[in-house]
């Protein structure tokens, strides 16, 4: 089976994927988004308890291209949502 081909944007919605795969597809697409040269990212990972939040911030955390991040604006999904800043 072949993979399937995600288009990379500067938001990325984790709403569709299972929630034992994020960590992982959230590495690969930080890892292509900095590769094609974005420089600000936008993750929505949902308001929920939070459990997909903490993981989608130990992966930011530990990804040395990634300069910050913090809870988007509200009127861009405020605590549901992580903005990125890439070197």
């Amino acid at each position: 089976m072949e993979p399937i081909r995600i288009p990379i944007t500067d938001v990325f919605d984790l709403h569709s994927i299972p929630p034992r795969d994020v960590k992982a597809v959230v590495e690969e697409y930080l890892s292509e988004a900095h590769r094609l040269g974005f420089k600000a990212l936008r993750i929505i990972h949902g308001r929920g308890i939070g459990v997909q939040r903490e993981m989608v911030r130990s992966v930011l955390s530990r990804t040395a291209f990634v300069t910050d991040f913090e809870d988007a604006p509200a009127e861009a999904g405020g605590w549901g949502a992580t903005i990125v800043t890439l070197r």
